[in-house]
This record gives C-alpha cells, structure tokens and sequence, in this order.
C-alpha cells in the first residue's frame, strides 16, 4: 500500500503546481459550462491528464473514476477515485480554496486518501489502519463535545437545487445551535479540515464520489465518524454525508433528521 500512497501523494503534487500557478489567471474563453453554475478549465483537463497517466504507468491493471471523464470503468479490484481540481468556481476567481482529491479503493472499500491543497503546499494524507497525517505529523479530529461551541462546515447545492429548500431549513436550525458554520466551497477542503480539527464537522447534499472519497480516508483515521444523512455508510451512493469528530456527528445526524422530519 505505501507504494500507492507515494505515487498518490507524487503526482497530487505535481498537478497542484500547475494549479497555483494558474489560478485567477483563467479567461471566460477558456471556461465550459457542464450546467449552470458548474464548470470546467483547460486546467481541471491538465490536471486529470497528468494524474491519470501517472497513475496508469505505475498501476496499469487498475481502473480509474475522474470528473472529467466518461467514467466508463468496470467494476475493479482496484479503483482510484480522482477529482483533478475541487473548487473549480474558486479556481477562476482566484478565490485559495482549492484542491486536489486522490483516492484507491479496494475490493469496495477506500483504503487510501490524498487531499493537496497547492495554495497552502499542504498535503493530507492516510492510508487504512495507520493514522492521518499533513505533511508528515500526525492529524486528529477535533475535541469539541457541545454543539454550541462547534464550527462546522458545509456546502451549498448549488448542482442540485431541488434541495435547496430542505438545505436551508437545516442551515437555519443550525445557525441557532453551533458557534457558526463556514463555506469554502471545495468539499476535499472541509473534509480535510474536519480532519485535522479546524472544523469540527460537515454536511452537504448530493456530492460526488470523487468530492468525498479520499476526505472519508482522512477522517475516519483521524478518529472521526462520517454517514450519510440517516447515519449509515451510503454516503457514496446518495452523496449526502455528515462528517465529524463522534460527538457533532452524532448531533449533526441527529439535528438534521429531527429538521427533515418537519
């Protein structure tokens, strides 16, 4: 495993150099819309080329999930789950949120995760069974056990606006009830964050595999807990996920479904 790992951990790098040369340098001619509201650059293409060849030479037998591509995998003992820039609207505004996500899973299960932030040279990494680490030291969840004194971090939906209701019912019933709720708008970010315990939990609806896999490898060996909405592991599936240390995921899960339920 630790040969992945530094592949991973090797071309997460390489990608992120390009990214903070690039960012805030992007023209509106060399944007694609994939919706309203989403996007892609020439460089979110660069950096999924340069991370999957780098993959596919190492690891050629394996298969390969990325934003950018038609995802057209077969089921895979093996299978890298790639998003080659999180954060692509900060990317054009020059807004320092973004990152690169880089996650293995094996036989179904994740077993590694990358998350390089090129902006901060910060780079999150685990591997299942040895722990969580920034650049090297160790990493933990955060100690916060009363709600009231929790900051937590979330996304928008801003993809899939149908929940946007339901999204706001939950953001206002947490406005009275934590310190204060943060949106960077990359997910890859918040989740590495609730790892090493600058945030002390997440939420957000209808993510993408890509957006979440390698930020569940952090957390979860960095003691945290992570679920879907109603508390099991379907967050891959569904892509709604509560993140946290044990005890603001627990509320988390707890408040968010006491708000669904009215």
């Amino acid at each position: 495993m630790r040969d992945y790992l530094i592949v991973a951990i090797e071309v997460a790098q390489q990608a992120g150099k390009i990214i903070k040369e690039k960012i805030g340098t992007i023209t509106f001619e060399q944007i694609t819309h994939k919706s309203i509201s989403d996007y892609v650059t020439e460089i979110d293409i660069y950096s999924e080329k340069t991370i999957v060849n780098h993959i596919k030479k190492h690891f050629p037998a394996h298969q390969i999930m990325a934003e950018e591509s038609s995802n057209d995998y077969k089921k895979a003992e093996y299978l890298w789950i790639i998003d080659p820039l999180d954060g692509t609207t900060n990317f054009i505004h020059g807004f320092p949120f973004v990152a690169i996500s880089i996650a293995l899973m094996y036989k179904g299960e994740i077993v590694l995760g990358v998350i390089h932030d090129p902006t901060r040279n910060e780079t999150f990494y685990a591997e299942l069974g040895s722990g969580a680490f920034l650049n090297g030291e160790r990493i933990k969840v955060s100690t916060t056990n009363l709600p009231e004194l929790s900051l937590i971090a979330t996304g928008f939906p801003f993809r899939n606006k149908q929940y946007i209701p339901n999204y706001i019912k939950i953001f206002r019933e947490l406005l009275y009830s934590v310190s204060d709720l943060r949106r960077a708008g990359a997910a890859a970010i918040d989740l590495a964050y609730v790892a090493c315990g600058r945030v002390d939990g997440f939420f957000e609806f209808a993510l993408s595999p890509w957006d979440i896999a390698a930020g569940v490898s952090l957390i979860k060996e960095a003691g945290g807990v992570v679920s879907d909405f109603e508390g099991d592991d379907g967050y891959l599936k569904t892509g709604h996920i509560i993140a946290g240390n044990p005890v603001i995921h627990s509320f988390l899960v707890n408040k968010i479904n006491e708000v669904l339920k009215n």
